[in-house]
């Protein structure tokens, strides 16, 4: 048994034994974990990956008459200023509020350019009162001229997360990355066994208080991180999905570019990269156990993210070795995989972290108060107003064609029931193409006379399990006006239309409004 004081002594005389996880991963396969605790004092953990619910607090000073600021922009980018007169935060996933810029530049850019030192745009609009008459400012600030500027971060260091891949038949857009159709890769975003969270997954050690490396600078734990979680499931000790988070906060003025990044998700939005790493003392044998964890060791599931609901359908499960091997069996086929975090700058950050122990210029301190490893549950968000599904909907019953009907005959159906859209199904009722008025007009004018010469192979559609407002916007994405509604088996119920959600949202509001 150890004390973090006599590790702390120990450092500053100089002795102190420190390791990084994965060091620390080969000494107790190689000498067991017992030796492992008498030989090693501290391992040192890191990440280097996007972290979506960060941002800072600022202080900007009061201007010459003063100011109490309702809206404020800082390059062209929002922050919150419910706060006092001139104090904002200023949130990471923040988008510029011009639309030509939008998710291009956002707040965790903004974050990224104070600390590379460059003065930015502040605009700021007022209602004026009498002790702060100044209904607007404009100026430049730089990291240098505000009073203060504080990171604080309500959820950085997931204990463990999803990897991701798409079922669909098209591309989709997301905070795991870009997801190819047909499965055809997966995203994953972990450092592995050089985690924090996952060489301290019960918190022994780990606490409010506890000092910390952020960002190249030395910042302390908050306490617990929203969505914390303790009671899923786990295998070798730890979580097999997204569980235990953290908060944290530092000093902006002092950290480094190196270890911050901004950055963009395409068809997301703007997330920021942050570096943290979390000293481990070596206590006792049980924690020389728990931080000799490989990534062979730790499993996940990928999610088909292709599902757009809050409970998505688990693929397989797998482990960060065959993740980081670069590709993956799923269903018989190798699918590329691909990390949307930093191995090489979490091991930097764990290094440099290592660097400061040794050298004196970093000291572990106790927990004021142990982080919850245990009853923590995140609750889902309850809507009053549940989701209209699409086998919900009264639909009129759907007029199909065959592959081999001729486009005359399709185009008579179009006229006689006053209808824009046909799918074209086989002998069992199962979905192959759709043809709409336009097809035909333009089938017309080129002479076609085959159906499949001119109908779409690759239709979007919508599912009867599906809600709604996610076919409304999948029909403004592709900016076409209606889709087939089809079944698991891909057999087609029905038709919606952009006319016919137009008519259910009419039809809500009205209910609303006499409800009043």
């Amino acid at each position: 048994m150890k004390t973090i004081e006599e590790i702390n002594q120990k450092i500053r005389d100089g002795d102190a034994v420190v390791v990084t996880a994965s060091e620390m991963t080969r000494i107790v396969q190689e000498n067991g974990a017992e030796e492992a605790a008498k030989e090693v004092d501290v391992v040192t953990t890191g990440t280097f990956g996007a972290m979506c619910s960060s941002g800072a607090f600022f202080n900007f000073g009061h201007s010459d008459p003063p100011i109490k600021m309702s809206h404020t922009y800082l390059n062209g980018v929002e922050a919150y200023s419910g706060l006092a007169a001139v104090d904002a935060y200023l949130g990471a996933t923040q988008p510029h509020r011009n639309p030509d810029i939008g998710l291009d530049y956002g707040g965790a850019h903004l974050l990224e350019d104070l600390v590379r030192g460059k003065e930015i745009e502040l605009v700021a609009e007022a209602y004026g009162t009498d002790c702060y008459p100044r209904t607007e400012v404009h100026t430049f600030i730089s990291l240098e001229s505000l009073n203060q500027a504080i990171m604080v971060n309500p959820r950085n260091c997931y204990q463990n997360y999803a990897a991701a891949t798409n079922s669909t038949e098209e591309t989709i857009y997301t905070y795991l990355g870009t997801l190819l159709p047909q499965m055809g890769n997966v995203g994953y975003s972990s450092a592995g066994e050089l985690s924090p969270l996952l060489n301290d997954p019960y918190f022994q050690t780990i606490g409010v208080g506890t000092r910390i490396f952020l960002c190249g600078s030395q910042g302390y734990i908050l306490g617990e991180g929203t969505q914390h979680a303790t009671d899923g499931e786990r295998e070798n000790g730890v979580p097999v999905g997204s569980a235990g988070t953290l908060m944290l906060q530092g000093d902006l003025k002092k950290m480094d570019a190196k270890f911050l990044r901004g950055a963009t998700m395409p068809k997301y939005g703007p997330t920021l990269y942050v570096g943290a790493g979390i000293p481990i003392p070596i206590l006792n044998e049980e924690i020389a156990q728990r931080t000799g964890i490989s990534d062979q060791d730790i499993h996940c599931n990928i999610y088909d993210y292709g599902v757009p609901r809050r409970s998505r359908p688990a693929v397989m499960e797998t482990n960060y070795q065959e993740l980081r091997s670069g590709k993956i069996e799923i269903n018989g086929r190798e699918v590329q995989t691909s990390p949307l975090s930093s191995l090489k700058k979490a091991l930097e950050v764990a290094q440099e972290l290592k660097s400061w122990i040794e050298k004196g210029n970093f000291f572990l301190t106790n927990p004021v108060q142990n982080i919850p490893n245990k009853g923590c549950t995140v609750k889902p968000l309850q809507i009053r107003r549940p989701s209209i599904l699409v086998k919900d909907l009264k639909i009129k019953p759907v007029i199909t064609a065959r592959a081999e009907d001729d486009i005359s005959g399709v185009a008579r159906k179009m006229v006689d029931d006053n209808i824009n859209h046909v799918p074209v199904v086989d002998h069992a009722g199962r979905l192959m193409g759709i043809v709409t008025s336009w097809d035909i007009a333009h089938a017309v004018a080129q002479d076609s006379k085959k159906l499949t010469e001119v109908m779409t192979k690759k239709v979007i559609v919508a599912m009867e399990d599906e809600p709604v407002e996610l076919i409304a916007r999948r029909i403004d994405k592709h900016e076409i006006s209606g889709v087939p509604i089809v079944n698991r088996e891909n057999r087609v119920r029905g038709m919606i239309t952009a006319e016919d959600i137009s008519r259910l949202i009419c039809s809500q509001n009205n209910k609303e409004g006499d409800s009043q």
